[in-house]
């Protein structure tokens, strides 16, 4: 068995939803990142408030990491299901934690008496010593975090935590095998980085360009955008709705934006769907909106609260008529946040819908993040000022670039008009035909406008490689991780990653397509959406894929075992 410390390291909690397995997870996940590991987190819940099996995976490293794995280091099983399901992908040093209480049995198990260490609610805190002990982390920098993190909300319960907590490390030193000797340690950072999930980064995102309005109906995995936005709406000046449903959200954020508000919604596939009709409105009456779409499995309910990537056909396709869109995809934290901010400036820019494709995976993956520089970036500029227009005011006036100009109703003497018929260019209703033409025409030459802004795909490792691995939205950490693996072996490995997904510009990729000798698409649904769409597009035909759609996100094992046998 070896015994030297390692630089990286994989381990989860596993229990039932109620048991505090997400606080847990989190105080862990913060402790990490204080310390001064990277962090990727994983987590897997079931659709309910009690019951079911839950698990909260984190990837730690010295150096900067981007993806999950699979094998486990470290397990701690919150009840017998959590040994019973996850023993077996314990690594083939790697142990399991659980309560002495527990029955559970299995190699490699060592049994914890967490009632001895604290008494009830306290456990967890003592779990925490536990697992701190085992990794190495510092016992005060721990006791620091949990005095803030219950210290304000219950300060009676200070002395019981801290008791419950060095139990938990005395425990752990004592009696778990090479406790303080599994990881190495890292180097803290002069400038403390951010645990930072995908559904927080888009909403600083969207602060950081001028958010002022977002509605919502609750949507998992969406919903913990607009409540980030609502914890700091009074501070930022955001207001906020919670619509009855998806169409009221959808028709709430374009009446805000049509009064000079960026504004956005969030929601999921099912939501979405019952947006479509909204996102049409906001293309005929050409007004600004972001919508953040977080995937999950699909149709209908499907897996709720599991991940996929099943969405980008609907959301390319979604509305009536034909209009220009763009489609972004982050495949990281600090993607989400730039990302986002490109939303609105190009649905500010374009006068139209705009869509951030996230999913379940990413929105609830916490990273350890540098902190985000936000000094002088620039905002989504309101159109208040009457000044430059020509008179006569003609809201769709026909324009070279398909932008007209566009004024907010009540900041000048200027009517302006909004109408979901076609209309004319003073925003009047028309069924004269060569105005109809004349519009449409108009309204498809922003996608040039959208064309001129998009962001090429990112390539990395080896130009014209015997492989190349292409991947878009959240897929990019475990692809990259496996072309990485494969490199190490001593193939001739390369990836591209799409982070804008619509429009492509095939001049922009085609090339690497062209000069690799076999092109893989690994992509999270059944039917490599995104593969299809660039041999639409392009007419490359990509012929292999390694896909994944049983709720769960692409690991670089995932990919590495289907590559050799594709």
């Amino acid at each position: 068995m070896d015994t030297n410390p390692r630089d990286d390291f994989n381990l989860m909690i596993a229990g039932e939803a109620g048991q505090g397995l997400a606080t847990f997870g989190e105080l862990v996940v913060k402790a990490l990142v204080r310390s001064g590991y990277y962090i990727v987190v994983t987590q897997s819940y079931h659709s309910r408030i009690r019951g079911g099996h839950n698990t909260f995976a984190v990837r730690l490293s010295t150096e900067p990491i981007s993806t999950s794995r699979d094998a486990l280091d470290l397990l701690v099983a919150m009840n017998s299901d959590g040994v019973r399901l996850h023993h077996d992908e314990l690594a083939e040093d790697g142990i399991a934690l659980a309560d002495e209480k527990l029955d559970a049995e299995g190699a490699r198990l060592v049994k914890v008496p967490f009632g001895d260490l604290a008494p009830g609610k306290f456990a967890n805190t003592a779990g925490l010593g536990v697992v701190a002990a085992l990794i190495g982390l510092d016992q005060a920098l721990v006791d620091d975090l949990v005095q803030e993190q219950f210290g304000k909300k219950h300060p009676e319960t200070a002395d019981s935590n801290r008791t419950a907590l060095e139990n938990g490390y005395a425990w752990g030193r004592e009696h778990l095998p090479r406790a303080g000797k599994r990881v190495k340690p890292a180097t803290r950072s002069s400038t403390p980085r951010l645990a930072l999930n995908g559904n927080q980064a888009i909403a600083l995102g969207a602060l950081s360009a001028g958010v002022r309005f977002v509605s919502f109906y609750p949507m998992t995995p969406s919903t913990s955008i607009p409540l980030t936005l609502i914890a700091a709406a009074d501070k930022m000046g955001v207001a906020f709705e919670q619509a009855e449903d998806e169409i009221a959200a959808i028709n709430m954020a374009i009446g805000a934006s049509f009064t000079g508000a960026p504004a956005m919604v969030a929601t999921s596939g099912g939501g979405f769907a019952l947006m479509v009709e909204g996102i049409s409105l906001a293309a005929m009456t050409e007004t600004p909106v972001v919508i953040a779409v977080a995937q999950r499995p699909g149709p209908a309910t499907g897996l709720p609260t599991r991940t996929e990537q099943g969405d980008l056909e609907l959301v390319l396709h979604a509305g009536h008529g034909e209009f220009p869109r763009a489609l972004y995809a982050p495949g990281s934290v600090e993607q989400c946040f730039h990302l986002t901010r490109e939303a609105f400036l190009t649905a500010e820019a374009s006068q139209g819908p705009v869509f951030i494709l996230t999913d379940q995976f990413l929105a609830d993956s916490f990273r350890a993040v540098d902190p985000l520089e936000v000094e002088g970036l620039e905002t989504v500029p309101v159109p208040v000022d009457a000044q430059p227009v020509a008179l006569p005011y003609r809201r769709y006036e026909v324009t070279d670039s398909g932008v007209s100009p566009r004024l907010l109703p009540g900041f000048s003497e200027h009517l302006v008009q909004a109408d979901s018929d076609e209309h004319d260019e003073q925003g009047h209703i028309t069924e004269d035909h060569g105005v109809r033409i004349a519009q449409v025409d108009k309204r498809l030459r922003k996608l040039d406008v959208i064309q001129e802004r998009v962001i090429p795909p990112d390539a990395s490792g080896d130009p014209n490689p015997d492989l190349l691995l292409v991947c878009w939205g959240s897929a990019k950490g475990a692809v990259e991780d496996a072309a990485a693996q494969m490199r190490a072996q001593g193939h001739s490995v390369g990836t591209l990653h799409f982070s804008q997904v619509w429009p492509l510009v095939p001049e922009q990729f085609v090339p690497a397509l062209e000069g690799a000798k076999r092109v893989i698409c690994c992509e999270g649904n059944a039917m490599g959406q995104f593969a299809r769409l660039i041999r639409r597009e392009t007419g490359f035909h990509i012929a292999d894929t390694v896909l994944r759609y049983d709720g769960l996100p692409l690991t670089p094992e995932y990919i590495l075992e289907r590559c050799c046998t594709t």
